[in-house]
């Protein structure tokens, strides 16, 4: 039998020592990781450097690390890939892609090697299965059993025992975002006590450990091969950062939570490869609030309204990013929704779902956000606008004057009143606008007059309500890859938070630009044959230098 043996662990390099070393074992919280809120990569892609198991079973295959049994070759018990470079201390974020077939599999994090036994370990596992019922759970491992099933929130007592206390979503909408057999990212969350786990974007459970004499604040990081089963699992893209600590770790504090709670509520497939994605829009702005604003948790729920709509009890904020018209996802509840948003809770409405019909769901968005798409009087050409000054609001700091060619909506229909509505993005569109033929979204006499007499136009608008809640519209995102605009996305990003009560940074809520291939992902077609993606690169390339 394979060991690494102690004079592996010896080859470290000064390098390595003095990184894992400070940002590990020192804590997670180290200044020098906190000051560029970098990330640390556990795994170099070619080697089982800095781990430490039983290398009968594990391995290095097509650059991911890789455990297998086979029928003739099986554990007898569960054995585990241990990361050597020392303790999570503190709160981290632990990131990691996995291929799981058959079998049981498991990220531990804050957990322990059991004394006088070889690769074995207890405490918190992110848990995963092959037929994926458990994958998503927050499992005990020799540590409490079950902690929390995919789906729920639970608050673990000094019993021992977790109490389920709320949802997070529905456990079958939340599997559907699990990849069967292929490759999935498992985002983890520590902080405090308090922690939550990711898959593919989407938030699969939630627990607050207040079981004073078991909880763990730190621990080790492994991989685990389960006994008993046939199975290859595989992990790529390892890498974990530090937290910046904040206040209120327990249900028990802070009125029984500490995040803000943002529901994305995605449309229906509709108009085709880069165009309306809602699902993969609302993905990439929730993965990028989870991952640089902790003081939110973002969920995304899929084709319209929730299947369980209490998801949206409990929530700050609803961002709703769907097709519009008599098919909106708000239209069929719209009594229902009211009660939520006389609750105090945020708005934000993106591109088409600022569309509603006149009558009863106009005067509710008017109300709820401050203005909504009115056929026959609203009007939706592609253009491209250019925001050259911004008002002064939350919702604009950091946010640079931009310009982007989309289906920017005009002549909104907006709630009456002074100060009722600020406006965001103003342009006076250009005549070209209206170059089609009179139509219930094509043009009216009343939109032709204030284009001729020089109105600018309001694109984006944020209104705070008597009832303490936000509302914030925007028109563009026709196009999926104007995310890719750091301006553009900073802007909704913001309004995001803005909406859920929670302060906006002096320089905007931060985000990594996403790559061409990370705009590409997720989306609900298959790109066209003629698909150019030089063009959009190029388009990037362009957005980026000048957000400079």
């Amino acid at each position: 039998m394979q060991r690494l043996e102690v004079w592996r662990r010896l080859e470290k390099t000064c390098v390595c020592l003095l990184v894992f070393a400070s940002v590990l074992v020192g804590g997670l919280c180290s200044p020098a990781l906190a000051a560029d809120a970098g990330w640390v990569s556990l795994f170099d892609g070619k080697t089982l450097k800095n781990w430490n198991g039983n290398l009968d079973f594990w391995r290095v295959e097509d650059g991911t690390i890789t455990g297998q049994t086979t029928e003739g070759h099986m554990v007898k018990g569960n054995t585990f890939l241990i990361w050597d470079g020392g303790e999570t201390k503190g709160d981290f974020e632990l990131t990691a892609d996995f291929k799981l077939i058959g079998g049981n599999s498991g990220i531990q994090y804050r957990s322990y090697e059991i004394p006088g036994s070889k690769w074995v370990v207890a405490g918190y596992q992110a848990d995963m299965d092959g037929p994926d019922n458990y994958t998503g759970c927050i499992y005990g491992e020799r540590f409490r059993g079950m902690l929390c099933p995919r789906g729920m929130k639970t608050v673990i007592g000094t019993d021992h025992k977790p109490k389920i206390v709320g949802s997070v979503g529905d456990p079958k909408e939340i599997a559907s975002h699990i990849k069967h057999e292929d490759w999935n990212t498992y985002h983890i969350t520590a902080r405090g006590f308090h922690l939550e786990q990711r898959i593919n974007g989407v938030l699969t459970a939630e627990c607050d450990d207040e079981d004073t004499s078991m909880r763990r604040p730190s621990g080790i990081i492994a991989l685990q091969l389960h006994a008993g089963y046939v199975m290859k699992v595989q992990f790529r893209n390892i890498k974990i950062r530090a937290l910046k600590a904040e206040p209120a770790t327990s249900s028990s504090e802070a009125g029984g939570k500490h995040q803000k709670k943002i529901v994305f509520i995605a449309g229906k497939p509709s108009h085709g490869y880069g165009q309306h994605e809602h699902r993969a829009g609302c993905l990439l702005l929730a993965s990028e609030l989870n991952e640089n604003v902790p003081q939110v948790h973002a969920v995304v729920v899929e084709n319209g309204w929730p299947q369980n709509p209490h998801i949206l009890d409990d929530a700050d904020c609803i961002v709703v990013f769907a097709d519009g018209g008599a098919g909106h996802p708000l239209v069929a509840h719209l009594d229902e929704f009211d009660a939520l948003m006389k609750k105090g809770i945020g708005l934000v409405c993106i591109h088409y779902a600022v569309e509603v019909p006149a009558g009863k769901s106009g005067e509710r968005m008017e109300e709820w956000t401050g203005g909504y798409f009115e056929p026959n009087w609203s009007v939706n050409p592609h253009w491209t606008a250019s925001y050259k000054k911004l008002p002064k609001h939350e919702t604009t700091r950091g946010v640079k004057p931009f310009s982007t060619n989309d289906e920017w909506y005009y002549h909104m229909r907006f709630l009456g009143g002074a100060g009722d509505v600020t406006p965001i993005l103003t342009d006076l569109p250009p005549a070209s606008s209206l170059s089609r033929a009179d139509g219930t979204h094509s043009g009216n006499k009343y939109v032709r007059a204030a284009v001729a007499n020089g109105e600018p136009q309001t694109m984006a608008w944020a209104r705070e309500r008597p009832d303490g809640g936000r509302g914030f519209g925007v028109t563009g995102a026709h196009f999926h890859w104007n995310w890719g605009n750091d301006s553009f996305r900073k802007l909704v990003l913001n309004a995001i938070v803005w909406a859920a009560h929670v302060p906006v940074p002096e320089g905007g809520v931060p985000s990594r630009t996403p790559t061409l291939e990370e705009l590409e992902a997720n989306q609900d077609d298959k790109p066209p044959a003629d698909f150019n993606r030089a063009r959009i690169q190029a388009l990037l390339n362009q957005w980026h230098a000048e957000s400079r």
